[in-house]
């Protein structure tokens, strides 16, 4: 009797060797927050993740970025490797996020907002 079929071996195993990487112990991804002058970068560095594994989501002001490893881009089946949420402060413009991946690294920009335009008088009325 057979209880792990071939394909299912075939798809999981490297998500295994990833996990088990030599020396020991899983792969680690790195996250830094960088602050500059005219905003935030989130950067992600994951060994051996292909951009289209990375994903970034903006729930209200909260940013989870998270990968998955994938042998193959049709596999089924996914190794979470990595998954974190930030909660933004208000200065942040988060109408103008951006996300790009260049040299192994996942880079989240959130500019900051325009001061200026933040700051209003209020107009008083009387009863």
């Amino acid at each position: 009797m057979n209880l792990i079929s071939k394909q299912f071996i075939r798809n999981i195993a490297p998500q295994l060797d990833l996990l088990n990487t030599v020396g020991g112990g899983s792969a680690q991804v790195m996250l830094r927050v960088d602050k500059g002058e005219q905003g935030v970068v989130v950067r992600v560095a994951a060994p051996s993740v292909r951009p289209e594994n990375f994903h970034v989501v903006l729930n209200d002001s909260n940013l989870t970025v998270y990968c998955e490893y994938r042998h193959q881009p049709g596999d089924k089946l996914g190794a979470p490797l990595f998954s974190q949420t930030l909660a933004l402060p208000l200065n942040l413009d988060l109408s103008r996020i951006d996300a790009i991946f260049e040299g192994h690294e996942l880079r989240v920009r959130i500019p900051y907002k325009d001061p200026a335009a933040q700051q209003r008088e209020i107009d008083i009325t009387q009863r």
